[in-house]
């Protein structure tokens, strides 16, 4: 797991820094973050730039497509190149930014003043080059083919410890037999594993199901910029194992019959912050595809190659850090985050890590088979006094694929948080309509410690079963009840400083109404009623100036039913 942070650094600095460096083919790293989007594509044609699987998530989640889902300029980066004689690395289409690799530090003078340019930040230094890309390659491909593949059902599994063998105490201990047994083993839905490698995922036995089906969809490597995965690092293959793993009365993952995606986002040769905008960059990709959910065991507080970068806890508020950003936005677009809180407690830093604090990510510890805390696990809450972990799993240790065809037991919250991404994905099976705060908020709410968290074991371990059941209430029934959007929609979902909400109702009856914000929990914020007119009207609801930043539930009630929206204080 990678520690490390981000800090801003001032373009005379880069300038001198490294200067004496002799080594051959130098790389300085750059992120350069542009003021609007002008050349991007036309956001009337989302298909250029977003499958219709990401579509279609949008569409289910009432998700609109939006500036920020539209590639960076490509006028803007062709020029940024070209003056700059640098390489293109990555872009973030959420952050509106590109990170170029120039073979001179003092060829980033050449933008500084242009206007479309909005910051520039020193992020990392290679002695040797990382990638030479030509720079005629200045976007990743954003036509999307993908096609969905039908999987072969696994055999029952409830009360059959044999069938599970090695994974049965982490399968039982969150009661996920149970969502199997249903038939719920994550079928249709798409998991994009963020990790440093994935070492022999291509050829261990117990991921034959998942290349001979298909439903691995796509692999790339944000660090070198290519599709090589299999190499660098065992660590994503046993990630990915503990979800993804197939091997009938022996191992059993929490997800077996989901789609995936996996992505190399760590530099395992350096502790940079440029890897922080390698995981955002594939958070986006893994949007772009349609990803219903995104897992990481990746974590960062401290780069030992760029100190001048390492973070203090008062960064981790769950809203700076870029790492935190990439989480909280994938949320924003339909997708659950699921992340690692980290392998430090106990030692000097004894923190999460970021992403861990994204106050819209599910934070995971790991617990042993007897459910008790490990003593590495991160403590939390965040910055922000927001609880973190938000649960715990299996982690210590958590039974995994290792090189060639064996299995390990493995310690680290990396094992954990991989689990808790597959049950997610069993549970969004079975509840398509549930947005990410939902997901999260029924996993949570039936944690075995929900009443009493603390800092180490956040909610505590929880019984994904009964999670099930919660979504049933609060996502089945909602759905049934809702009435036609083209009666009710509220503005903006997503706000910071916005005093009022702002209301449309076309009701196709005089009616009063009763317009309710609530916590997550349903404790009541403010409720006003209204008489309505039949046709359209427009309402606006005052939002308390003392509201704090979270996830809250606006309802409107009306005589056919209850019109239900998300929104995010942030």
């Amino acid at each position: 797991m990678s520690r490390c942070g981000i800090v801003l650094c001032c373009v005379t600095f880069l300038l001198f820094a490294f200067a004496n460096n002799t080594t051959a083919a130098p790389q300085w790293a750059f992120r350069v973050t542009f003021t609007d989007k002008n050349g991007s594509p036309d956001i009337n044609n989302p298909l250029v730039f977003l499958s219709q699987r990401a579509l279609n998530r949008r569409t289910a989640h009432g998700i609109a497509v939006d500036n920020s889902d539209l590639p960076v300029s490509p006028v803007y980066i062709s020029e940024v190149l070209s003056l700059t004689n640098g390489v293109l690395h990555v872009t973030s289409k959420w952050l509106n930014d590109c990170v170029i690799l120039l073979p001179d530090s003092s060829n980033i003078l050449s933008i500084q003043n242009k206007p479309y340019v909005s910051s520039i930040k020193y992020i990392a230094f290679y002695a040797a080059t990382l990638h030479n890309k030509p720079q005629s390659s200045t976007t990743t491909n954003n036509k999307f083919t993908i096609e969905q593949q039908t999987a072969t059902p696994l055999a029952k599994g409830t009360g059959q410890p044999s069938f599970y063998n090695l994974t049965w105490n982490q399968t039982s201990m969150v009661d996920g037999d149970c969502l199997h047994d249903q038939g719920f083993k994550g079928q249709g839905k798409l998991i994009a594993v963020l990790d440093e490698g994935f070492t022999d995922a291509d050829t261990h036995p117990g991921f034959d199901s998942l290349h001979q089906s298909g439903r691995l969809l796509e692999t790339y490597n944000f660090v070198k910029k290519n599709t090589s995965v299999y190499n660098s690092s065992l660590h994503g293959t046993q990630v990915l194992s503990t979800i993804a793993g197939y091997v009938p009365n022996t191992f059993i993952g929490s997800a077996p019959l989901a789609d995936y995606a996996i992505y190399i986002t760590e530099d395992v040769q350096s502790e940079q912050p440029i890897e922080m905008d390698n995981m955002v960059a594939a958070a986006e990709r893994a949007d772009s595809l349609g990803a219903d959910i995104i897992t990481s065991s990746l974590g960062y507080n401290i780069f030992t190659d760029f100190h001048t970068a390492d973070l203090t806890y008062s960064d981790l508020d769950g809203i700076s850090t870029i790492a935190a950003q990439g989480a909280n936005w994938a949320v924003k677009k339909g997708i659950l985050f699921v992340i690692t809180a980290g392998n430090e407690g106990g030692n000097a830093w004894n923190h999460i890590l970021t992403p861990g604090d994204a106050d819209s990510a599910l934070t995971v510890g790991a617990v042993d088979p007897s459910k008790n805390i490990a003593s590495f696990s991160g403590y939390g809450p965040n910055a922000a006094s927001v609880v973190k972990p938000d649960v715990c799993a299996q982690g210590d240790p958590a039974e995994t694929f290792t090189m060639g065809s064996g299995y390990l037991a493995s310690s680290g919250t990396s094992f954990a948080t991989p689990q808790v991404a597959g049950w997610a994905a069993c549970l969004l099976q079975a509840h398509p309509a549930a947005m990410p705060y939902q997901l999260r908020k029924a996993i949570v709410l039936n944690a075995d410690h929900f009443n009493n968290p603390d800092a180490h074991l956040g909610y505590g371990v929880p019984n994904v079963c009964e999670a099930s059941n919660t979504l049933t209430q609060i996502v089945d029934v909602q759905v049934m009840q809702k009435p036609s959007a083209e009666q009710v929609n509220v503005y903006p979902t997503y706000f910071h400083s916005a005093t009022a909400l702002s209301i449309v109702t076309n009701a196709p009856n005089n009616e009063t109404v009763s317009f309710v914000l609530a916590s997550l929990e349903g404790n009541i914020v403010t409720t006003v009623q209204q008489d309505i007119s039949m046709g359209q009207q427009y309402h606006s609801f005052a939002i308390p100036a003392t509201l704090p930043a979270g996830v809250y539930i606006f309802r409107a009630l009306m005589a056919n039913g209850a019109y239900t929206a998300r929104l995010v204080k942030y």
